[in-house]
Protein backbone atom coordinates (compact mmCIF):
# COMPACT_ATOMS: atom_id res chain seq x y z
CA UNK A 1 0.00 0.00 0.00
CA UNK A 2 1.25 3.67 -0.65
CA UNK A 3 1.09 5.20 2.24
CA UNK A 4 1.33 8.84 0.74
CA UNK A 5 -1.82 11.44 0.53
CA UNK A 6 -1.66 13.17 -2.60
CA UNK A 7 -2.76 16.59 -2.56
CA UNK A 8 -4.50 17.16 -5.50
CA UNK A 9 -6.06 21.07 -6.49
CA UNK A 10 -9.08 20.68 -8.63
CA UNK A 11 -10.29 24.13 -10.92
CA UNK A 12 -13.44 22.28 -12.14
CA UNK A 13 -13.34 26.20 -13.88
CA UNK A 14 -16.26 27.26 -16.24
CA UNK A 15 -19.20 25.80 -18.71
CA UNK A 16 -19.30 22.22 -18.40
CA UNK A 17 -15.49 21.99 -16.80
CA UNK A 18 -17.25 20.52 -13.35
CA UNK A 19 -19.58 17.99 -15.16
CA UNK A 20 -15.97 16.14 -16.53
CA UNK A 21 -13.64 16.89 -13.37
CA UNK A 22 -16.52 15.27 -11.58
CA UNK A 23 -16.39 12.19 -13.75
CA UNK A 24 -12.79 12.07 -13.59
CA UNK A 25 -13.24 12.40 -9.87
CA UNK A 26 -15.35 9.59 -9.51
CA UNK A 27 -12.85 7.66 -11.20
CA UNK A 28 -10.02 8.65 -9.33
CA UNK A 29 -12.07 7.99 -6.28
CA UNK A 30 -13.00 3.99 -7.79
CA UNK A 31 -9.05 3.26 -8.01
CA UNK A 32 -8.18 4.70 -4.90
CA UNK A 33 -10.54 2.16 -3.28
CA UNK A 34 -9.20 -0.62 -4.90
CA UNK A 35 -5.67 -0.08 -5.29
CA UNK A 36 -5.55 1.49 -2.24
CA UNK A 37 -4.23 5.11 -2.60
CA UNK A 38 -5.24 7.99 -1.24
CA UNK A 39 -6.10 11.30 -2.65
CA UNK A 40 -7.23 14.66 -1.24
CA UNK A 41 -9.34 16.68 -3.55
CA UNK A 42 -8.52 20.76 -2.49
CA UNK A 43 -11.76 22.83 -4.55
CA UNK A 44 -10.84 26.01 -6.18
CA UNK A 45 -13.77 27.89 -7.60
CA UNK A 46 -11.56 29.85 -10.38
CA UNK A 47 -12.54 30.94 -13.46
CA UNK A 48 -15.05 33.07 -15.07
CA UNK A 49 -18.09 33.55 -12.47
CA UNK A 50 -15.73 34.19 -9.72
CA UNK A 51 -13.93 36.89 -12.22
CA UNK A 52 -17.65 38.11 -12.62
CA UNK A 53 -18.31 38.41 -8.70
CA UNK A 54 -14.93 39.48 -7.99
CA UNK A 55 -13.02 40.90 -10.02
CA UNK A 56 -10.69 38.29 -8.93
CA UNK A 57 -8.99 36.05 -11.53
CA UNK A 58 -5.95 34.43 -9.55
CA UNK A 59 -4.86 36.18 -6.53
CA UNK A 60 -1.70 35.64 -4.99
CA UNK A 61 -2.85 33.41 -2.02
CA UNK A 62 -4.00 30.98 -4.02
CA UNK A 63 -0.71 30.89 -6.32
CA UNK A 64 0.68 29.93 -2.69
CA UNK A 65 -1.82 27.21 -2.37
CA UNK A 66 -0.97 25.96 -5.41
CA UNK A 67 2.76 25.42 -5.57
CA UNK A 68 2.02 22.78 -2.76
CA UNK A 69 -0.33 20.90 -4.63
CA UNK A 70 1.59 17.62 -5.98
CA UNK A 71 -0.84 17.99 -9.26
CA UNK A 72 -3.47 20.60 -10.30
CA UNK A 73 -6.31 18.82 -12.25
CA UNK A 74 -8.22 21.16 -14.67
CA UNK A 75 -11.69 21.51 -16.08
CA UNK A 76 -12.01 24.18 -18.64
CA UNK A 77 -11.35 28.05 -18.78
CA UNK A 78 -13.80 30.12 -21.01
CA UNK A 79 -17.04 31.91 -20.27
CA UNK A 80 -19.14 33.96 -22.72
CA UNK A 81 -20.07 36.79 -20.57
CA UNK A 82 -15.64 37.63 -20.10
CA UNK A 83 -14.03 38.94 -23.27
CA UNK A 84 -11.20 36.87 -24.62
CA UNK A 85 -7.83 36.96 -22.84
CA UNK A 86 -8.75 38.11 -19.59
CA UNK A 87 -9.15 34.41 -18.06
CA UNK A 88 -6.38 32.80 -20.66
CA UNK A 89 -4.11 34.95 -19.81
CA UNK A 90 -4.68 35.89 -16.28
CA UNK A 91 -5.27 32.62 -15.30
CA UNK A 92 -4.24 29.57 -17.73
CA UNK A 93 -0.77 31.63 -18.49
CA UNK A 94 0.11 32.66 -15.67
CA UNK A 95 0.09 29.95 -13.75
CA UNK A 96 1.96 28.03 -16.50
CA UNK A 97 4.59 31.17 -16.12
CA UNK A 98 4.79 31.27 -12.58
CA UNK A 99 4.94 27.50 -12.05
CA UNK A 100 7.10 27.06 -14.74
CA UNK A 101 5.48 24.71 -16.56
CA UNK A 102 7.50 24.89 -19.44
CA UNK A 103 6.55 21.43 -21.07
CA UNK A 104 2.97 20.85 -23.21
CA UNK A 105 2.54 17.11 -23.28
CA UNK A 106 0.07 16.23 -26.04
CA UNK A 107 -0.24 12.36 -26.13
CA UNK A 108 -2.01 11.63 -29.93
CA UNK A 109 -3.25 8.42 -30.07
CA UNK A 110 -6.19 6.61 -31.96
CA UNK A 111 -8.21 3.94 -29.87
CA UNK A 112 -9.24 0.80 -31.31
CA UNK A 113 -12.98 1.75 -31.85
CA UNK A 114 -12.70 5.58 -32.30
CA UNK A 115 -13.18 7.13 -35.76
CA UNK A 116 -10.70 9.03 -37.45
CA UNK A 117 -11.54 11.82 -40.31
CA UNK A 118 -8.46 9.99 -42.22
CA UNK A 119 -9.50 7.41 -45.18
CA UNK A 120 -7.59 4.45 -44.43
CA UNK A 121 -5.72 4.95 -41.31
CA UNK A 122 -5.97 3.41 -38.45
CA UNK A 123 -4.74 2.93 -34.75
CA UNK A 124 -1.72 1.44 -36.08
CA UNK A 125 -0.87 4.70 -37.81
CA UNK A 126 -2.18 7.21 -35.18
CA UNK A 127 -0.34 7.03 -31.98
CA UNK A 128 2.23 9.85 -31.68
CA UNK A 129 3.30 12.87 -28.65
CA UNK A 130 4.13 16.81 -29.60
CA UNK A 131 6.05 18.00 -27.14
CA UNK A 132 5.09 22.10 -27.09
CA UNK A 133 7.83 24.89 -25.32
CA UNK A 134 4.61 26.22 -22.57
CA UNK A 135 6.74 29.44 -21.19
CA UNK A 136 8.18 31.12 -23.98
CA UNK A 137 7.41 32.31 -27.66
CA UNK A 138 5.09 34.26 -28.82
CA UNK A 139 3.39 33.56 -25.24
CA UNK A 140 5.46 35.14 -23.51
CA UNK A 141 3.11 38.78 -24.04
CA UNK A 142 6.27 40.79 -25.01
CA UNK A 143 5.62 43.40 -27.60
CA UNK A 144 3.05 46.71 -27.45
CA UNK A 145 1.04 49.16 -29.36
CA UNK A 146 2.44 52.66 -31.37
CA UNK A 147 -0.23 55.37 -31.74
CA UNK A 148 -3.61 52.41 -30.96
CA UNK A 149 -6.81 53.52 -31.93
CA UNK A 150 -5.21 55.76 -34.88
CA UNK A 151 -5.15 55.23 -38.90
CA UNK A 152 -1.30 54.11 -37.83
CA UNK A 153 -1.70 52.36 -35.45
CA UNK A 154 1.48 49.27 -34.98
CA UNK A 155 1.21 46.07 -33.21
CA UNK A 156 4.31 44.24 -32.00
CA UNK A 157 4.57 41.01 -30.92
CA UNK A 158 7.69 39.23 -29.94
CA UNK A 159 8.91 35.62 -29.68
CA UNK A 160 10.96 34.71 -26.91
CA UNK A 161 13.25 32.21 -27.06
CA UNK A 162 16.07 31.63 -24.79
CA UNK A 163 18.94 29.18 -24.81
CA UNK A 164 17.67 27.48 -21.27
CA UNK A 165 14.19 27.34 -22.26
CA UNK A 166 14.95 25.92 -25.45
CA UNK A 167 16.97 23.20 -24.11
CA UNK A 168 15.76 21.77 -21.43
CA UNK A 169 12.39 21.76 -23.65
CA UNK A 170 14.56 19.56 -26.17
CA UNK A 171 16.37 17.35 -23.59
CA UNK A 172 13.10 16.44 -22.37
CA UNK A 173 11.45 15.77 -25.72
CA UNK A 174 14.68 13.30 -26.08
CA UNK A 175 14.13 12.05 -23.09
CA UNK A 176 10.56 11.24 -23.46
CA UNK A 177 11.60 9.72 -27.11
CA UNK A 178 13.82 7.51 -25.69
CA UNK A 179 11.50 5.98 -22.58
CA UNK A 180 8.48 5.87 -24.75
CA UNK A 181 10.77 3.26 -26.87
CA UNK A 182 9.02 2.95 -29.76
CA UNK A 183 10.38 4.33 -32.91
CA UNK A 184 12.89 6.28 -31.37
CA UNK A 185 12.27 9.38 -33.46
CA UNK A 186 12.65 12.75 -32.85
CA UNK A 187 11.23 15.31 -35.19
CA UNK A 188 11.75 18.89 -34.83
CA UNK A 189 8.93 21.13 -36.43
CA UNK A 190 9.67 25.01 -37.04
CA UNK A 191 9.73 27.27 -40.02
CA UNK A 192 13.87 27.16 -40.42
CA UNK A 193 13.21 29.49 -43.82
CA UNK A 194 11.71 32.29 -42.45
CA UNK A 195 12.05 32.79 -39.04
CA UNK A 196 15.22 32.44 -39.30
CA UNK A 197 16.57 33.89 -35.49
CA UNK A 198 14.29 31.48 -33.46
CA UNK A 199 14.46 28.16 -35.13
CA UNK A 200 18.81 28.75 -36.13
CA UNK A 201 18.65 28.42 -31.86
CA UNK A 202 15.94 25.82 -31.84
CA UNK A 203 18.29 23.54 -35.08
CA UNK A 204 21.51 24.60 -33.30
CA UNK A 205 20.52 23.25 -29.97
CA UNK A 206 18.46 20.57 -31.25
CA UNK A 207 21.61 18.70 -33.10
CA UNK A 208 24.08 20.01 -30.23
CA UNK A 209 21.65 17.66 -27.90
CA UNK A 210 21.29 14.80 -30.20
CA UNK A 211 24.82 14.09 -29.50
CA UNK A 212 24.16 12.51 -26.50
CA UNK A 213 21.21 10.59 -27.98
CA UNK A 214 22.84 8.08 -30.41
CA UNK A 215 19.90 5.90 -29.89
CA UNK A 216 17.34 8.28 -31.18
CA UNK A 217 16.94 9.44 -34.86
CA UNK A 218 16.37 12.77 -35.74
CA UNK A 219 14.67 14.44 -38.37
CA UNK A 220 13.60 18.11 -39.00
CA UNK A 221 10.38 19.57 -40.94
CA UNK A 222 8.39 22.97 -41.36
CA UNK A 223 5.60 23.51 -39.43
CA UNK A 224 3.02 23.28 -42.60
CA UNK A 225 4.79 20.10 -43.79
CA UNK A 226 3.94 18.96 -40.44
CA UNK A 227 0.31 19.83 -40.99
CA UNK A 228 0.50 18.11 -44.28
CA UNK A 229 2.15 15.05 -43.20
CA UNK A 230 -0.13 14.50 -39.65
CA UNK A 231 -3.03 14.51 -42.51
CA UNK A 232 -1.76 12.19 -45.31
CA UNK A 233 0.92 10.07 -43.19
CA UNK A 234 0.53 10.68 -39.61
CA UNK A 235 2.38 6.98 -38.95
CA UNK A 236 5.91 8.87 -40.17
CA UNK A 237 5.78 10.79 -36.33
CA UNK A 238 7.04 8.96 -33.35
CA UNK A 239 7.66 12.58 -31.07
CA UNK A 240 7.44 15.86 -32.04
CA UNK A 241 9.16 18.90 -30.55
CA UNK A 242 8.33 22.51 -30.91
CA UNK A 243 7.90 25.73 -29.99
CA UNK A 244 4.55 27.47 -27.93
CA UNK A 245 2.74 28.97 -30.97
CA UNK A 246 3.41 25.80 -33.61
CA UNK A 247 2.45 23.50 -30.81
CA UNK A 248 -0.62 24.78 -29.76
CA UNK A 249 -1.50 24.84 -33.37
CA UNK A 250 -0.54 20.99 -34.25
CA UNK A 251 -1.88 19.73 -31.35
CA UNK A 252 -5.31 20.70 -31.90
CA UNK A 253 -4.70 18.88 -35.58
CA UNK A 254 -3.50 16.05 -33.67
CA UNK A 255 -7.11 16.02 -31.81
CA UNK A 256 -8.79 15.94 -34.22
CA UNK A 257 -7.10 12.75 -35.86
CA UNK A 258 -7.46 11.02 -33.19
CA UNK A 259 -11.18 11.18 -32.64
CA UNK A 260 -11.85 14.77 -31.83
CA UNK A 261 -11.77 16.94 -28.46
CA UNK A 262 -13.62 14.31 -26.42
CA UNK A 263 -11.04 12.35 -26.18
CA UNK A 264 -7.92 14.79 -26.31
CA UNK A 265 -6.39 15.43 -23.09
CA UNK A 266 -2.94 17.29 -22.19
CA UNK A 267 -0.45 18.06 -19.33
CA UNK A 268 1.50 21.40 -18.53
CA UNK A 269 4.08 19.91 -16.79
CA UNK A 270 7.19 20.83 -14.33
CA UNK A 271 9.11 18.33 -14.64
CA UNK A 272 10.50 18.80 -10.90
CA UNK A 273 7.42 21.09 -9.45
CA UNK A 274 3.82 21.16 -9.79
CA UNK A 275 2.12 20.03 -13.08
CA UNK A 276 -1.25 20.61 -14.31
CA UNK A 277 -3.42 18.56 -16.29
CA UNK A 278 -6.67 19.35 -18.50
CA UNK A 279 -9.17 18.13 -21.12
CA UNK A 280 -8.36 19.80 -24.78
CA UNK A 281 -11.74 21.19 -25.06
CA UNK A 282 -13.16 24.26 -23.89
CA UNK A 283 -15.77 25.08 -21.61
CA UNK A 284 -18.44 24.22 -24.44
CA UNK A 285 -21.13 26.65 -22.09
CA UNK A 286 -23.93 25.82 -24.76
CA UNK A 287 -23.53 22.41 -23.04
CA UNK A 288 -23.31 23.15 -20.07
CA UNK A 289 -25.74 21.66 -17.10
CA UNK A 290 -27.03 19.06 -19.99
CA UNK A 291 -25.27 16.30 -18.89
CA UNK A 292 -24.20 15.48 -22.49
CA UNK A 293 -20.43 16.16 -22.77
CA UNK A 294 -17.80 13.77 -22.99
CA UNK A 295 -15.82 13.41 -19.90
CA UNK A 296 -13.09 10.66 -21.39
CA UNK A 297 -11.06 13.09 -22.34
CA UNK A 298 -11.10 14.92 -18.96
CA UNK A 299 -10.61 11.20 -17.34
CA UNK A 300 -7.80 10.90 -19.71
CA UNK A 301 -5.76 14.17 -17.99
CA UNK A 302 -6.37 12.33 -14.58
CA UNK A 303 -4.54 9.38 -16.27
CA UNK A 304 -1.95 11.51 -17.31
CA UNK A 305 -1.73 13.31 -13.91
CA UNK A 306 -1.39 9.53 -12.35
CA UNK A 307 1.44 9.10 -14.81
CA UNK A 308 3.55 12.15 -13.89
CA UNK A 309 3.27 11.16 -10.10
CA UNK A 310 4.83 7.68 -11.02
CA UNK A 311 1.69 5.81 -10.09
CA UNK A 312 1.98 4.11 -13.80
CA UNK A 313 -0.15 1.05 -12.91
CA UNK A 314 -3.03 2.59 -11.73
CA UNK A 315 -2.68 5.14 -14.53
CA UNK A 316 -2.87 2.19 -17.46
CA UNK A 317 -5.84 0.90 -15.53
CA UNK A 318 -7.40 3.86 -16.23
CA UNK A 319 -6.25 3.74 -19.81
CA UNK A 320 -7.43 0.48 -20.74
CA UNK A 321 -10.85 1.11 -19.06
CA UNK A 322 -11.21 3.88 -21.25
CA UNK A 323 -9.76 1.88 -24.28
CA UNK A 324 -12.33 -1.02 -23.32
CA UNK A 325 -15.52 2.07 -23.47
CA UNK A 326 -15.02 3.40 -27.09
CA UNK A 327 -14.23 0.28 -28.26
CA UNK A 328 -17.58 -1.74 -26.72
CA UNK A 329 -19.61 1.39 -25.96
CA UNK A 330 -19.24 4.73 -26.85
CA UNK A 331 -19.13 4.63 -30.46
CA UNK A 332 -19.98 8.83 -31.40
CA UNK A 333 -17.49 10.80 -28.61
CA UNK A 334 -19.15 13.85 -30.06
CA UNK A 335 -21.37 15.75 -27.20
CA UNK A 336 -25.27 14.54 -27.25
CA UNK A 337 -24.10 11.62 -29.82
CA UNK A 338 -22.95 9.49 -27.25
CA UNK A 339 -25.61 7.12 -26.26
CA UNK A 340 -24.83 7.58 -22.88
CA UNK A 341 -25.19 10.46 -20.40
CA UNK A 342 -21.71 12.28 -19.14
CA UNK A 343 -22.54 10.37 -15.99
CA UNK A 344 -23.04 7.09 -17.27
CA UNK A 345 -19.81 7.55 -19.33
CA UNK A 346 -18.17 8.07 -16.14
CA UNK A 347 -19.93 5.33 -14.91
CA UNK A 348 -18.65 3.17 -17.13
CA UNK A 349 -15.21 3.98 -17.04
CA UNK A 350 -15.53 2.71 -12.76
CA UNK A 351 -16.85 -0.59 -14.20
CA UNK A 352 -13.96 -1.59 -16.83
CA UNK A 353 -11.50 -0.48 -13.70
Amino acid sequence: MNSRTYQIAVLPGDGTGPEVVAEGLKVLQALAGSEKLSFSFIPYDLGGDRYLKTGEILPDSVLRELRQADAIYLGAIGHPEVKPGILEQGLLLKLRFELDQYINLRPVILYPGVETPLKNKGPEDIDFVVIRENTEGLYAGTGGFLRKGTPDEVAVQESVNTRMGVERCVRYAFEGCRKRNRKKKLTLCGKTNVLTYAFDLWERVFKEVATEYPDVTTDYAHVDAVCMWMVKNPEWFDVIVTDNMFGDIITDLGAMIQGGLGIAAGGNINPRGVSMFEPIGGSAPKYKGRNVINPLAAIAAAQMMLEQLGLEKPAQKIEQAIRRVVLEKVKDLTAGKMGYTTQEVGDLVVEYL
